[in-house]
């Protein structure tokens, strides 16, 4: 468990949630039994993929090769 001065500030704070919801997602896609719920798990992980390069090229500087990338 982080302490507060640990936590991310700002932006970084917002792409550190999306990062750990993106494989949070994934996870449960990957231990999911039904195909219905991998199916879900993977459009929403997806989704959260899209607002987290949106985030980046809206609130940062930071060029795109910076994102990290997915395993497939």
């Amino acid at each position: 468990m982080t302490t507060k001065s640990q936590q991310p500030k700002g932006s970084d704070s917002a792409l550190s949630l999306l990062g750990g919801a993106i494989e949070a997602i994934d996870l449960a896609k990957e231990n999911s039994r039904i195909t219905q719920a991998e199916a879900a798990f993977g459009s929403v992980s997806t989704l959260l993929a899209i607002i987290k390069v949106n985030f980046l090229l809206v609130h940062t500087d930071q060029p795109l090769t910076n994102v990290v990338r997915r395993k497939q």
